[in-house]
């Protein structure tokens, strides 16, 4: 494992604090979840903006980190037995996040429940929901076979009703507030931003909405979604 001084990341965002954690991301639904959690779990850290264009995630530097040139990454000079660790994959890194903290995520059983729907999220709703927002806003609505575009949003609203049901007497999805929170409510905003509220019948639901309410609410996640700031 390089160390963040000889590491070639830090060669294109040279970090000002090379003691704290070092966040590459933009603020994306998966970007988001992770300064989201910094900001929640209190830890001390320098944000790098690592825009989406070729010439950043797919640059040699960035590819250095994550060879899936997607963001969100991270160099944590602090990590287990003291040395450095360099992580990407978002769920990688939210489970490292509270087990390095103790925070957001219960132990016993209830663990279990938190990563279940930990999973739920990075399985279904991260990817059906970003391949809908691809066919309705994106290159995709070009399309006129119709059929993948109905695929996506008939899987996308059978989710929020998984999610609908589920939240019923709760206010979060795996009992107290948890890193699964952190990687559901951003994609569920995301439908605002794909346009796409009144195809998967929004209105129809109650949970969901209070749900992504009380989450917004929250000045970690306030302030986490502007993390790194755009240009």
């Amino acid at each position: 494992m390089q160390t963040l001084a000889s590491h070639p990341v830090a060669q294109r965002w040279t970090p000002s604090r090379p003691d704290v954690l070092q966040l590459y991301s933009f603020p994306t639904p998966n970007g988001v979840k992770i300064s989201i959690a910094l900001e929640e779990m209190g830890l001390d850290y320098e944000p790098h903006l690592v825009t989406l264009a070729d010439a950043d995630v797919k640059s040699a530097a960035f590819l250095s980190l994550n060879p899936n040139n997607k963001i969100p990454a991270i160099i944590d000079p602090n990590g287990p037995d003291g040395k450095t660790i360099e992580l990407w994959e978002s769920g990688a890194i939210l489970i490292y996040l509270a087990e390095k903290t103790g925070q957001l995520m219960p132990q016993g059983s209830a663990k279990y429940e938190v990563l279940k729907w930990l999973m739920f999220q990075m399985g279904g709703l991260g990817p059906m929901f970003g391949q809908m927002g691809f066919f309705v806003k994106f290159a995709g609505k070009d399309i006129e076979d119709p059929r993948p575009r109905e695929r996506y949003v008939t899987e996308a609203k059978r989710l929020l009703n998984v999610l609908e049901g589920s939240l019923e007497g709760r206010d979060w999805i795996a009992g107290d507030y948890s890193i699964a929170d952190i990687a559901i409510a951003p994609w569920v905003r995301a439908l605002n931003f794909y346009e796409a509220k009144d195809l998967v019948g929004w209105n129809d639901l109650r949970n969901v909405p209070a749900y992504l309410d009380r989450f917004l609410e929250r000045p970690a996640v306030e302030k986490g979604l502007n993390i790194p700031p755009r240009p």
